[in-house]
């Protein structure tokens, strides 16, 4: 588990009329959405039936290179994918979508979530003799609709009793050869949006930055069970699944995972972060000069703490831009400087000044350690922290990357253990209750999922819950680089 939390992927898709540049639209969609996933990118478009796709390891802008994105070329229908492992290693062969062969055609698949009882599934389904080339659950989501889809008449037929099987989070793009579909769990886990262009191009996104970024107005959210289905005969919406189950939306999407330019549920957050945090500066109140926020997800906080004290807000951290999620830490050494380069104070601001530092969550600790630090080395008086979260208390079963408390600072130690412990002068978490009010007027009745903070778990606990668990049932798992990756092509029926 890494020093901070990571959410699995972002999805995105695009269907259209008539032919168009959709792997250019998706591309520009894929990079709205690069803060869910850095690990891999992939790229499949629709033209007339005929499928070409593009995958691997990397940022968006180091996977596809403008020959990439010609070699892929107009269609009408794409869907695009980024990605955060949250089950399955890093590895090519698990990079998405997913592209699958059938008796009835083809289909392009690309998932955002975490199913609960995929382990289940996958024993089931290798038993009846089905071979897996990935080790990640999104492979058994294509399995089960795939088996569907051969009994039924229609993708979204297939699709609506595949969700009968798949349990836990999962917000999906689906591309068949003649539709594009939408479809998020009961629950509503993971957050999953559509709008569409001046022009009539209909756009689906995990966020709705994504759609900002290639001209497309929100129309709304994918309802929590609902399959959304894009084609020729227009939209249509299917919610046989809908409110079967407590919507369930995950708050740390408006605490961390999200844009602060993106609108959850008609919440924008933006003012989500900075509501979190005026509850802080109500809740831990203290005497101090100035505010300043960890770029990026703590600085909304980091205003709306400042607004509700009176207390001066201040630009004390800059972050450099260039490094990502992916810099190479080869060593001890280097991975303790990783913070200095990623993050650098500004002592103008710092100095001989008593500091509250805002930040969106403490999961080791050692991060938070590494910027207190370098704030008293800047010349602070005093540093309090204060986190825009609850702390970590339980694993995340929903596609976020805690799957033990075994690393979780919080477990082991009490606040004011943990304040001594990253250098602090005082710690202050955002409690549980405000944490689900922060999303003030968002729909659902305001019902969240906050079970890593508080052990309330929507759904039932999934019997296996490492990260690496699909790994395990495998004799020798060889690095499968994959060699028909370049745009591959292929004829498929309706």
């Amino acid at each position: 588990m890494k020093n901070k939390i990571n959410e699995e992927c972002g999805v995105f898709g695009v269907w259209s009329a008539k032919k168009t540049d959709v792997a250019l639209t998706t591309y520009y969609g894929l990079y709205a959405l690069q803060h869910r996933g850095q690990e891999s990118a992939g790229i499949a478009i629709n033209d007339e039936g005929i499928f070409r796709y593009y995958r691997d390891l990397g940022l968006v802008n180091d996977v596809f290179t403008p020959e990439h994105i010609e070699k892929l070329g107009e269609g009408n229908m794409a869907v695009g994918h980024v990605r955060y492992s949250t089950s399955g290693i890093t590895n090519r062969i698990n990079a998405q979508p997913i592209v699958i062969n059938h008796s009835k055609g083809r289909m392009a698949l690309a998932h955002n979530g975490n199913l609960v009882n995929s382990y289940e599934l996958r024993t089931e389904l290798e038993n009846q003799g089905c071979i897996f080339q990935s080790t990640t659950d999104t492979e058994v989501i294509s399995y089960i609709i795939t088996g569907e889809r051969i009994r039924t008449g229609s993708i979204e037929e297939a699709v609506n009793k595949a969700m009968d099987r798949i349990k836990g989070a999962y917000s999906l793009v689906i591309m068949s050869p003649s539709k594009l579909i939408a479809v998020r769990d009961e629950h509503g886990f993971r957050r999953l949006c559509y709008g569409v262009t001046e022009g009539g191009v209909y756009v689906v996104a995990s966020e709705s930055c994504a759609l900002d970024a290639v001209g497309a107005k929100l129309v709304r959210d994918i309802k929590p069970g609902e399959i959304l289905v894009f084609s020729d005969e227009g939209i249509r919406s299917i919610e046989d699944h809908c409110n079967k189950a407590k919507p369930s939306l995950c708050v740390f999407e408006y605490i961390y995972f999200a844009r602060p330019d993106s609108v959850i549920e008609g919440c924008s957050v933006h003012e989500a972060r900075v509501r979190a945090g005026a509850f802080l500066a109500l809740e831990h109140p203290v005497q101090a000069d100035v505010v300043i926020g960890v770029p990026d997800s703590g600085i909304d906080a980091a205003i709306g703490y400042a607004r509700q004290s009176g207390i001066p807000y201040g630009v004390g951290l800059i972050k450099n831009k260039y490094i990502g999620r992916t810099f190479i830490a080869p060593n001890q050494k280097s991975r303790e400087n990783l913070v200095r380069i990623k993050l650098n104070p500004i002592s103008e601001v710092i100095k001989g000044k008593r500091v509250i530092l805002i930040d969106d969550s403490i999961v080791r600790g050692t991060t938070s350690a590494r910027i207190v630090k370098l704030i008293r080395e800047a010349g602070a008086k005093e540093v309090h922290m204060r986190v825009s979260a609850p702390p970590f208390l339980n694993p995340c079963y929903y596609g976020t990357d805690i799957d033990s408390r075994e690393n979780l600072i919080a477990c082991k130690y009490s606040v004011e253990e943990t304040a001594k412990i990253i250098g602090a002068d005082s710690l202050g978490y955002l409690s549980v209750a405000n944490a689900l009010e922060i999303a003030k007027g968002a729909a659902g009745n305001g019902s969240f999922c906050a079970a890593c903070f508080d052990g309330a778990y929507p759904t039932e606990i999934p019997t296996k819950t490492e990260k690496n668990r699909f790994e395990e049932k495998l004799p020798k798992y060889r690095n499968n680089t994959e060699n028909n990756n370049d745009a591959c092509a292929g004829k498929a029926e309706n």
